[in-house]
């Protein structure tokens, strides 16, 4: 039975992801519209990297705002020890970014007066193509996970709207990095969109990638667990954010306790306390 703060962190998944595949469709669209060919181009980059700035920021309390099944995966995997995911949010987080996707796609569609939903002609299979998309997710989760893993997911919404941008400038695929996103495309035909056929090839290329991204992980930081839920703050396209605050009480009260359990420790002295003594009246 699905529990009502299970139901919260899937909804902010579908939202999130149909918010962020809205935009980055929209902006194909308007691109493609009469106008200043150069403005067009930087908006089509930088719209949907705002947004995903932005949405990691808001729904990274919710459900880490992870808005990609590779991100999922990784998080999961790099936290299986304590911190992670659970096996029931890693089969269900998935489904509802697809879900999201897909009605995003709707909604960009219908903005632009366009049908709801229609197939994609744009084919994009090519060896470069599939390399560019290894090298923009392998990158994407170094970026996440690593944040992850040193504590500072503080900094993953300016981090991974930044490589957004790199990615989508500096690889000839531009950078879809997002399995759930990339089915999402193949139902608009836009600039942005990718023919159905096609998308096998680029979430193949995404899944090399992230094997690749979580080697480089393991090989730079090292084998260490993940930070506990909460420790490493708002890690999301990203992470296990502490929900509720939960994660952070618990990090306190950790600390607390340890700090107690030092300072009357055999062999160590208590430290001198800096309240004035206290006058005793007999």
């Amino acid at each position: 039975m699905m529990t009502t703060a299970l139901f919260r962190r899937l909804a902010a998944e579908a939202v999130g992801t149909a918010v962020l595949a809205a935009v980055l469709i929209g902006s194909g669209l308007r691109a493609a519209q009469p106008g200043p060919a150069g403005s067009a181009a930087v908006g089509a980059v930088l719209a949907p990297a705002l947004a995903l700035g932005v949405l990691l920021t808001v729904l990274a309390p919710v459900s880490g705002a992870h808005l990609n099944p590779l991100v999922t995966a990784a998080v999961w995997w790099t936290g299986r020890r304590g911190g992670g995911p659970s096996g029931r949010e890693l089969v269900c987080y998935p489904v509802a970014q697809l879900a999201g996707a897909v009605a995003g796609a709707a909604v960009a569609n219908a903005m632009f007066g366009r049908p709801l939903l229609e197939v994609s002609g744009r084919r994009l299979a090519a060896g470069p193509l599939w390399l560019a998309e290894a090298v923009a997710t392998g990158v994407l989760l170094l970026v996440v996970c690593g944040l992850r893993h040193v504590g500072r997911g503080r900094w993953a919404p300016v981090a991974v709207a930044g490589w957004a941008v790199a990615a989508c400038w500096g690889t000839s695929s531009g950078a879809f990095a997002n399995p759930a996103v990339t089915a999402g495309r193949a139902l608009s035909d836009g600039a942005a969109g990718i023919a159905p056929g096609s998308v096998p090839g680029f979430v193949l290329a995404q899944c090399a990638g992230a094997a690749a991204g979580l080697l480089l992980v393991a090989l730079l930081f090292g084998p260490r667990a993940a930070a506990p839920d909460g420790a490493a703050g708002p890690v999301g396209p990203v992470a296990a954010a502490g929900r509720g605050g939960q994660g952070a009480a618990r990090k306190d009260l950790a600390a607390s306790r340890a700090s107690s359990s030092a300072s009357t420790s055999p062999g160590r002295l208590p430290e001198p306390s800096s309240r004035p003594p206290q006058r005793i009246d007999r």
